[in-house]
């Protein structure tokens, strides 16, 4: 948790009080909590002005365990039930988030038994995030769609998904993550200066779509390789509105159809062998600090979770 925005040293463990599960939601004995760059800007202070909370906070958005307690209305699960899920972080009866011995969570699927509980901890909010961009990018068979930042954690999942939809995926990672990309179902190529070139070198039809997940100064190029601003979705740049471009960002109400609509798909594909979530690093609760220092680097591969 943090009392107090700043840098990674603000976190510390601390006693909280419990949280309990309200009406439509449940609690769980966390085994695994996702680190995403999200929670790096909410601890630095960010988002103070556009998403305020209430402190101490505990951070987190995604998290795996053990159903403990249920709330009124909920039949699909029990206690004793292994699942995955995202918590709200807009819910005024809660003091934040996953990375803590227990969490209430608002939209979660059964945990499948081909996901550890690290790969479990670390795959909704990234679920919910690539499924709202393919989604709002009309990502479907036939599409070529280029992805900007394709080896970090929304980045994997996106891949997964979009290839499962039955698109054409181009790629951009550093070169010593091109074979990793493969693995994953892109065809990779390098990011930075030279981009539109190197694509266009790929595919003599050019890309449909683009999705940007790094925020790296990129959008000019993905619209114009594109085809226009309309074709591109960042999760990252600020700058979006500049060229005319959509940016989402957060996972809104944690019981929207779409989160519900991506955690399912991504069991579906876990059982079927098509979907994983690829773990940068692992580390304790005490280690936290470590977890978000590593995570504001930018240089990633896959999911940084913590285990509890």
């Amino acid at each position: 948790m943090f009392a107090e925005y700043g840098p990674a040293s603000v976190l510390e463990v601390a006693d909280v009080p419990e949280p309990h599960a309200g009406p439509g939601q449940i609690r769980v004995a966390v085994r695994a909590s996702g680190v995403a760059p999200h929670d790096c800007a909410l601890r630095a202070g960010l988002f103070r002005d556009v998403m305020p909370i209430r402190l101490p906070h505990v951070p987190g958005v995604d998290a795996a365990g053990v159903v403990d307690e249920v709330g009124a209305g909920v039949t699909d699960v029990r206690p004793g039930d292994a699942v995955f899920g995202i918590v709200d972080l807009a819910d005024p009866g809660q003091l934040g988030g996953a990375g803590a011995e227990y969490a209430v969570l608002s939209a979660w699927a059964p945990k499948p038994d081909a996901l550890s509980w690290e790969q479990a901890g670390g795959a909704a909010a990234n679920v919910e995030t690539a499924t709202r961009a393919l989604d709002r990018l009309k990502v479907d068979t036939g599409t070529t769609l280029l992805i900007e930042g394709a080896a970090g954690g929304v980045g994997t999942v996106a891949v997964q998904l979009a290839v499962a939809r039955g698109a054409t995926v181009i790629g951009t990672a550093s070169a010593h993550n091109h074979e990793f990309l493969v693995g994953l179902g892109a065809e990779p190529t390098t990011y930075g200066p030279g981009l539109g070139e190197r694509v266009r070198a790929m595919t003599a039809q050019g890309v449909d779509l683009a999705l940007d997940c790094v925020g790296s100064g990129s959008l000019p190029d993905l619209v114009d390789l594109a085809g226009g601003p309309d074709r591109v979705v960042t999760i990252a740049d600020m700058n979006a509105a500049e060229y005319g471009v959509h940016l989402t960002r957060s996972a809104g109400p944690a019981a929207d159809p779409q989160a519900l609509e991506g955690l399912v798909t991504a069991v579906t594909l876990a059982r079927q062998g098509r979907f994983t979530v690829p773990i940068a690093a692992a580390f304790t609760l005490e280690n936290a600090a470590e977890a978000h220092r590593l995570s504001e680097t930018g240089h990633a591969r896959g999911k940084i979770v913590l285990t509890h």
